[in-house]
């Protein structure tokens, strides 16, 4: 699925001009800015890369590349130099067994398990978690409301069937940690995609019964989705950070980055991400109509 989705996205203009996977390191000064395979993650790595650009650094993107499973290799080795993150499932896949109370330790905890080579900048007050969603069908049946929690599936989970990534289901942020910490077994699992329109697709046609959604998607209330709450924190924080090759981020991309993170917050993001996936907005236009509206171009 990884690979059929490297075709989905032209929005940036120079995104489709080389094999996001072929493992060349930037040439020429040339800050490669790439995304995982959900329309965030591209709006994120346009955002990233027009700041870049408006403050005269050389850019190149690798859009719509798949999971954090291939990315984080490819940035590891140099063919990426920023990529967004979040910190929350960033470590997750670093250190599963981490339990970080503030965003500070989540910080923290992510430097000590990161590859040598690799920094992780400033977070954002933006976060956009995974989240455990049900449709509104589901929700009446089982009296579900936005005040319940996960743990409220106990005694449903067995008769619903749950979307998300191929990862999801290997992932300790996905069915390893629904069973090991809220004790859930679902009566099958549907790959699909993440937290995108097939995922919300297959939950609005009942085809799932929940779902792996982000909390930003405008999706939730357009389609009267009910989010569960994560009352035992599997989630953790989730703020979007930006992830650099050290070698190939000057000391300006890095303040450049930094700048980007301090305007952006949840609000804000929920808005951008609904005009790109309610409006159909080209991500790379939106990014750069934000950015100049908070003195970022």
């Amino acid at each position: 699925m990884a690979t059929a989705a490297l075709t989905g996205c032209g929005s940036s203009d120079d995104s489709g001009k080389s094999d996001p996977l072929k493992g060349d390191t930037a040439k020429g000064g040339t800050v490669v800015v790439g995304s995982n395979n959900f329309p965030e993650s591209i709006l994120l790595a346009d955002i990233y890369g027009e700041a870049l650009k408006s403050k005269g650094i050389k850019v190149s993107y690798k859009l719509n590349i798949g999971s954090r499973e291939t990315t984080y290799g490819l940035i590891k080795n140099g063919t990426i130099t920023v990529l967004p993150e979040y910190n929350g499932a960033l470590l997750a896949y670093l250190d599963a067994k981490a339990a970080p109370t503030t965003v500070e330790e989540t910080s923290k905890a992510i430097s000590a398990k990161l590859d040598a080579k690799l920094t992780l900048l400033t977070p954002s007050e933006a976060q956009d978690k995974d989240a455990i969603a049900v449709n509104e069908a589901t929700a009446k049946k089982y009296s579900l409301t936005d005040k319940s929690t996960i743990a409220d599936l106990a005694d449903a989970a067995k008769d619903l069937v749950i979307g998300g990534s191929p990862e999801f289901q290997t992932r300790q942020q996905g069915l390893k940690g629904l069973k090991s910490v809220y004790s859930l077994d679902f009566k099958s699992f549907k790959a699909l995609d993440a937290g995108g329109p097939l995922t919300v697709a297959a939950l609005k046609g009942n085809n799932i019964q929940a779902a792996d959604i982000f909390t930003t998607d405008p999706g939730i209330s357009k389609n009267k989705f009910v989010v569960l709450q994560d009352s035992k924190n599997l989630f953790g924080f989730e703020n979007v950070t930006p992830l650099a090759f050290k070698s190939g981020l000057s000391s300006a991309g890095v303040s450049v980055l930094n700048g980007v993170s301090a305007k952006l917050d949840t609000e804000t993001l929920v808005t951008l991400n609904s005009q790109v996936q309610n409006d159909n907005k080209d991500p790379l236009d939106v990014a750069k109509a934000w950015l100049s509206s908070a003195g970022l171009s």
